[in-house]
């Protein structure tokens, strides 16, 4: 899939003004964006559209990686990067640079430090509906569970409660975007890796904080010890574990500082039923629940919203728990 590079030579020719230092660009590359030479050091360029809190957890795992794989160092280049991102790669050594012109790149014995420089102004353009709020709730019934993407619009309309509509307009944008493949007998999801990077990204900036509810913290704090015998089972409603809980829960490998519960039930109900009390500094989070029962475990929301928390925290453990979970619960988005 194509993919447009043109910020890489942007960020690069503002910066090279900037210091006035020769900075060479290769893009023709295969395992790899591009090759930046800077005073004879060759660094591996990722690049990103845009880096924020939303999709940094992801970015950090790709770097890692990268490292793992790459004997040169590696250099984040992407159009905007946000301050409080900045500021995280400056402590954790990562280099970077926009197309602004600011930068951190630290390695042997070269410098450089750029900051404070503003992006030049760019017409705004339509976001897909795909990957806005409707979108999104569409895109997680369809990566949810691979049967799904067979089910008739009507059915997808009903799951993630949306017009059909707006199912139809969805996915005739998926398919102009290259992520889906209709045939005379099924529909298949193309550039997975891609569409599920961008789903987490925009689930955590449109979805997520709109289905935000309250922050609680327990009454009794051995309870965040003894979390797992609080009995969420309700007649009349559902309350689930998402993020760090959900992914104890099917890692077995995990011990949670921050607890998140998707419930459908009123506040002061879970309130009374897992002995909260309001806490702005609380460590639980009470987010609702926006899909119908389809999980396989009663006590857990389904994988793919525990991934993506777990994968956008920025916390290395976390992580390394997201990538189990994608590896074992996630199959089918590879």
């Amino acid at each position: 899939m194509y993919r447009n590079q043109d910020h890489i030579y942007e960020a690069t020719s503002r910066l090279e003004k900037l210091i006035d230092l020769p900075i060479e660009v290769e893009s023709n590359r295969n395992n790899y964006d591009a090759l930046l030479t800077i005073r004879n050091i060759q660094f591996i360029v990722e690049s990103k559209t845009t880096v924020r809190s939303s999709n940094q957890g992801i970015i950090l795992s790709q770097l890692e990686e990268m490292k793992h794989n790459f004997n040169r160092p590696i250099i984040l280049i992407a159009e905007y990067i946000s301050k409080k991102s900045t500021e995280d790669f400056k402590q954790r050594g990562i280099n970077y640079i926009d197309v602004a012109g600011n930068a951190f790149i630290r390695h042997e014995d070269l410098a450089i430090f750029v900051e404070g420089q503003k992006p030049p102004k760019k017409d705004k353009t339509n976001q897909s509906r795909a990957f806005q709020e409707t979108g999104i709730k569409i895109l997680f019934h369809l990566l949810n569970k691979p049967q799904h993407l067979q089910d008739s619009y009507r059915r997808i309309a009903e799951q993630a409660e949306v017009s059909i509509g707006s199912v139809s307009n969805v996915m005739n944008e998926l398919e102009e975007l290259n992520y889906l493949l209709k045939t005379n007998q099924k529909r298949i999801l193309k550039n997975k890796n891609e569409l599920l990077e961008r789903w987490v990204i925009e689930y955590n900036a449109v979805l997520r904080p709109r289905i935000f509810r309250k922050k609680m913290r327990f009454i009794d704090p051995n309870q965040t010890k003894n979390w797992r015998n609080i009995d969420l089972n309700f007649s009349h409603g559902r309350i689930l574990w998402g993020g760090e809980p959900g992914g104890a829960i099917l890692t077995e490998n995990l011990r949670p500082e921050k607890y998140t519960l998707f419930t459908d039930l009123e506040l002061s109900v879970i309130a009374n039923k897992v002995r909260l009390i309001p806490s702005e500094n609380g460590t639980v989070e009470i987010l609702q629940k926006f899909w119908k029962n389809d999980s396989d475990n009663e006590a857990v929301a389904p994988a793919l919203l525990i991934y993506a928390d777990l994968i956008s925290s920025g916390f290395g453990r976390n992580i390394e728990i997201a990538k189990e979970i994608r590896q074992n619960e996630l199959q089918h988005i590879k």
